[in-house]
């Protein structure tokens, strides 16, 4: 399905339909990713079955030195990175002491809420990500049925965030031992018992699967000279690999630095969100394959009400912390199509704390260009005619 006229392009600003936009005669809702990184547990399932599915190459499998990762972003080859960062201490601006926060708890509790609920996993994981009537996230379905507070997805207890209020679970973090203390994903512990510089034991790791965010103003489309990225019907943006002709203008448009040349080639790969499988009314790979339902998938409309949902159920059982990134339409990318639940600073997480589209001051530009060059040729006229008189 192609779009058979071309309306006025915006370059900035709120755009509700970026596929109606484009020129798509009654589009489907826009389709998109909410990935909850409170519940991701880094076994980069989602990175594995991109890979699978879009037959990306390997891009090398050796530990980076810095972390326990060995992806370490996104590029040609890494349409999906799973982020590891650990922390022995907040880094964002605005975090709260780390000693009294309640992130990350056991799944062990919720696994038994599930069993005590009676919900048949494997029907509820043939839902998982489909957004078809009933395919909520497990969590939620366990908390509803057993009367569980807080029904987070963390588990009800095990130091959970959704065990106990904030100030409780900072007593029992701070009285566990340094090798029992919880990292933020389900059956890790500590790296190593040994204090920090500043003498502490409480370390935990942060873990976010990142991937484009096919923005709804997306600077790579614009600026591309050849029309190999284009925005489907479904409102997500593609490259069209025999049409690119590698000059490389996206990677430098990108706020985000996701797209990237492939060596060997030089055309310009990113995530396309499984166009061809969109095509069929079936789930990305990602978040089929996704073991917790951190990368769930659906309507965009109908993401950004749970994604809220999210936030505020975490805030309610002391994760204070928890804020949502790129879901805001009147940001300055006009609003992610794939946007994430933080439990920190975007900055800790590698991602611009205020992105923007960096072709939005393309109109005005044009504009002072066209004014400069008018004044030269009417600068020119009035000389030369000075020189006849």
């Amino acid at each position: 399905m192609v779009p058979r006229t071309v309306a006025p392009n915006s370059f900035a600003g709120r755009l509700d339909d970026p596929a109606a936009n484009a020129g798509y005669e009654a589009p489907p809702p826009r389709k998109g990713f909410f990935t909850d990184t409170s519940v991701c547990i880094g076994c980069k399932a989602c990175e594995v079955a991109c890979k699978e599915w879009n037959m990306v190459p390997e891009d090398g499998i050796d530990l980076l030195g810095m972390s326990y990762d060995n992806t370490g972003g996104l590029g040609a080859d890494s349409w999906r990175a799973v982020a590891f960062i650990e922390q022995s201490r907040p880094i964002g601006r605005g975090t709260p002491a780390f000693d009294g926060t309640t992130t990350g708890g056991s799944s062990d509790a919720l696994q038994q809420d599930v069993v005590a609920a009676g919900i048949d996993v494997f029907e509820e994981a043939s839902r998982l990500g489909t957004a078809l009537p009933g395919g909520t996230p497990i969590a939620d379905a366990a908390a509803a049925a057993t009367g569980a507070s807080g029904g987070c997805g963390c588990g009800s207890g095990g130091g959970g965030c959704g065990s106990a209020p904030a100030a409780a679970a900072a007593t029992t973090t701070t009285a566990a031992p340094a090798s029992e203390q919880f990292l933020g994903m389900p059956g890790m512990l500590a790296p190593a018992p040994l204090p920090d510089r500043e003498g502490r034991q409480d370390v935990r790791w942060l873990m976010m699967s990142n991937v484009c965010k096919h923005c709804t103003h997306a600077a790579c489309l614009d600026v591309c000279p050849t029309g190999a990225l284009f925005r489907t019907e479904f409102g997500t943006v593609v490259v069209q690999q025999d049409v690119c002709n590698g000059c490389g203008y996206c990677v430098s448009a990108c706020p985000y630095g996701v797209i990237d040349k492939r060596e060997g080639d030089g055309r310009a790969w990113k995530c396309t969100l499984c166009y061809d499988r969109l095509g069929n009314d079936e789930t990305p790979a990602c978040a089929k394959a996704c073991p917790t339902e951190s990368i769930q998938y659906g309507d965009l409309d109908e993401l950004r009400e749970r994604a809220e949902a999210r936030r505020q159920q975490l805030h309610d059982v002391g994760v204070t912390e928890a804020r949502l990134y790129g879901e805001d339409p009147d940001d300055g990318v006009g609003g992610d199509g794939a946007f994430f639940l933080l439990l920190d600073e975007p900055e800790v997480y590698g991602l611009p704390p205020d992105p923007v589209v960096t072709t939005r001051d393309l109109p005005s530009m044009y504009k002072h260009m066209a004014v400069a060059a008018g004044a030269m040729v009417l600068g020119a006229l009035v000389s030369g005619l000075g020189r006849r008189s």
